[in-house]
């Protein structure tokens, strides 16, 4: 998975199965460190790989180091303080995207 601001051409993707026991596909959008610990930002996903509503799903990130072939473990961000660093985390994320396509364009 790559990294803050190395988002890979090549569109990585998670099937989530929520709690009612349905499955969504969502587009790996970033991996983001807040107060050391790592994020995730997930982008649902249709069939077509659209996406209608603009909806970002933020989870705790966490891989296992002793086993890079284990499925990262994502968890739900439960304390609204936590979650508001990584919205505010993930914001900066776009903004930063942005100026960077600024000054590609030019």
């Amino acid at each position: 998975m790559s990294r803050e601001n190395d988002y890979d051409a090549e569109e990585m993707t998670v099937e989530l199965e929520l709690d009612d026991g349905t499955t969504v596909n969502c587009a790996v959008v970033t991996i983001l460190t807040v107060n050391e610990k790592d994020y995730i930002a997930l982008l649902p996903i249709d069939e077509n790989g659209e996406n209608d509503d603009g909806e970002v799903w933020l989870y705790r990130y966490s891989e296992n180091p002793d086993d890079p072939n284990e499925e990262p473990v994502l968890d739900y961000i439960d304390d609204d303080d936590e979650y508001e660093s990584v919205a505010d985390a993930f914001d900066e994320y776009l903004d930063n995207c942005e100026f960077d396509e600024l000054i590609d364009d030019e």
